[in-house]
């Protein structure tokens, strides 16, 4: 097995058990090696997503404990199992770690099929940024709901990690794009494309848009039941916090899904392409030491983040990091 690396342990943030930021645990672990098919990877950044506090929570099923947090990375490649091709030592990739591994790491596990290379143009803190939310976007928008140019989506939270993604990629898309988000975000989002930002505070979107083919739900609950009667018939909601009423999807002919994002390196080559090539640009909204995992997801679960907090690993000088745009 090749590697180029000589440490038996590493740091990492871990959970002995479930419940608030707490429990979130800074501290020595064993390091993790490879199984068939998987990389080691030195974590260099990590992204922060919201169901990141949600496990932690126990809200997604208890899940063996204790674990490692985390599941977005950007870094380069330690170790590489016999049967890998594909990556080589020292290659900078970027990503969603295995099952048993975790993010908040110096070191983490990933398999082949859920690995990118990192263009040299995305530094690490944006690619890590990457996989989960912009996943989610693209696969809800193109995988469910097949947008097709020209037609009209609506997105609910859209200033959010995913919905800014979703954003850029329905405008890149050719489609005519309505954001519900609050007014300090409407400039953010017409920056990103949206051709249309209704501000949820001032305005109930269903009295100012109609006839919509698509419409991704980063909300659920009351604005989800909303949504129905602004879609077209034969349109589609997609939504990725709560499984919507198919009876209701029915009732008004229309289409429902709940989707839970797939981690696919092939898909995150083509975004990081988009991003490298000017198409689709990553907010990080911050960047925190690996240290202050805490006050990550404090920040998160706050849900007033626009869009993505990144945790630096051995990263000294986080200080210029926050706001920053690729």
């Amino acid at each position: 097995m090749a590697t180029m690396t000589t440490t038996a342990t590493m740091k990492a943030v871990r959970i002995h058990s479930f419940g608030g930021p707490e429990v979130l645990q800074f501290e020595e672990v064993p390091l993790p090696k490879p199984a068939t098919g998987e990389l080691l990877v030195r974590v260099q950044a990590a992204g922060v997503n919201p169901v990141d506090w949600k496990i932690r929570q126990g809200l997604l099923g208890r899940l063996p404990l204790p674990q490692i947090m985390g599941s977005d990375f950007a870094g380069v490649v330690e170790t590489v199992s016999p049967d890998v091709t594909e990556f080589r030592l020292g290659d900078p990739v970027f990503g969603v770690v295995a099952e048993d591994s975790g993010s908040y790491a110096e070191y983490a596990l990933a398999p082949v099929s859920r690995v990118a290379r990192k263009p040299v143009s995305l530094d690490e803190i944006h690619a890590a940024a990457l996989p989960t939310a912009s996943l989610t976007a693209w696969q809800a928008l193109f995988d469910e709901a097949n947008l097709e140019p020209g037609q009209k989506v609506l997105i609910h939270g859209a200033a959010g990690g995913v919905g800014s993604f979703a954003v850029q990629f329905a405008k890149w898309k050719g489609a005519q794009v309505i954001a519900t988000a609050s007014a300090q975000n409407a400039d953010y989002l017409r920056e990103l494309g949206a051709d249309t930002v209704i501000d949820y505070h001032a305005t109930r979107f269903e009295d100012a848009v109609d006839n919509v083919d698509v419409i991704l739900d980063t909300i659920g609950g009351e604005t989800q039941e909303r949504s129905w009667k602004v879609l077209k018939r034969g349109g589609v909601l997609v939504s990725i916090v709560q499984p919507p009423d198919d009876t209701k999807a029915a009732a008004h002919g229309v289409r429902s899904e709940f989707l839970i994002s797939k981690p696919r390196g092939d898909q995150l080559a083509r975004i990081a392409d988009l991003v490298a090539n000017g198409r689709v640009k990553v907010h990080v909204d911050m960047v925190l030491p690996l240290e202050e995992a805490r006050r990550a997801h404090e920040l998160s679960q706050s849900g007033h983040v626009r869009g993505k907090i990144v945790l630096g690993v051995g990263h000294q000088d986080v200080g210029g990091f926050p706001g920053t745009v690729l």
